[in-house]
């Protein structure tokens, strides 16, 4: 049994066919529409930490981990835990402890499938959006697990990814969303 939803069998036939929408086609097209990216925002993607990235999952208590299996179903899930809770195994690498939740494991079972992922670090009340892409795999135990260990619970698992791509996003969604100001925030 799948432990995500197959959206193209959820998809009506007429999904791609809805009256008045247009579509998107091609990378033309979209570099057309998009126009080309600034240089600085090429240059500034790298493939090891830096002293402010350190400085950014130091102070991050959550980040979203975004993965697919190899169907292309995707999975994003918060994680989170005291600032600093993903350990720095090297200027490359990364460990996510796996804190109990609801024991569905839809990450790790999509990292099973496809060792892609990204991780996206955010700093509450910041504007800081550290954006890191990488291969993944899963570990029941290396020498840095005592490190992750908080209130006497050693983590049994742990998510590796080893640095691809790292890079400060842009924070206007932040400012844009009024995500940190309490007086847009609504109630129940």
């Amino acid at each position: 049994m799948p432990h995500t939803i197959d959206t193209a069998a959820a998809k009506g036939p007429d999904a791609a066919t809805r009256e008045g929408w247009a579509e998107l086609g091609s990378g033309a097209e979209l570099r057309e529409l998009l126009g080309d990216p600034w240089p600085i925002v090429i240059e500034k993607v790298h493939d090891r930490l830096t002293d402010p990235d350190r400085d950014i999952i130091a102070r991050s208590p959550f980040c979203l981990l975004a993965t697919s299996d190899s169907r292309g179903n995707c999975d994003v899930s918060p994680r989170g835990d005291v600032p600093g809770f993903t350990h720095v195994v090297d200027s490359g690498t990364l460990a996510l402890p796996d804190r109990p939740g609801n024991r569905r494991g839809d990450s790790f079972h999509n990292i099973l499938d496809n060792p892609h992922a990204g991780l996206l670090y955010l700093i509450p009340g910041g504007k800081e959006v550290l954006r890191v892409n990488g291969r993944t795999r899963i570990l029941t135990d290396a020498p840095f697990f005592d490190a992750m260990t908080v209130k006497g619970q050693r983590p049994a698992l742990a998510l590796v990814l080893e640095i691809d791509e790292i890079y400060l996003h842009c924070p206007a969604s932040l400012r844009r969303s009024g995500v940190w100001d309490p007086g847009s925030w609504q109630t129940a």
